[in-house]
């Protein structure tokens, strides 16, 4: 899927329409902390090896795009209302 770098859009801080940069989410780091991680650790620990083994077959062939779009004018970030979609193929195009 080819989507334009820039897009016209409504801005909810400056509430009008204004031209947004768009940009995919990249995954932020995972905290150490969270009750899922400390379980996940605990769970890992000592001998014995990985208990989760990898699941058979391929990764599935279509992954989720999260875009942000960043304001021209205020400089802020929101993300799309409806969330992200799938893709196969993603790449940003000049419009």
């Amino acid at each position: 899927m080819k989507f334009p770098k820039k897009v016209k859009r409504y801005c909810p801080y400056c509430k009008k329409h204004t031209i947004h940069t768009v940009e995919k989410a990249k995954k932020g780091k995972a905290s150490e902390l969270t009750w899922g991680q400390r379980q996940f650790r605990r769970v890992t620990a000592g001998y014995g090896g990985f208990p989760r083994p990898k699941p058979e077959g391929r990764s599935k062939p279509v992954k989720k795009i999260d875009l942000r779009f960043k304001c021209t004018v205020c400089g802020k970030m929101h993300t799309k209302a409806s969330g992200c979609f799938r893709s196969a193929r993603f790449e940003f195009v000049e419009k």
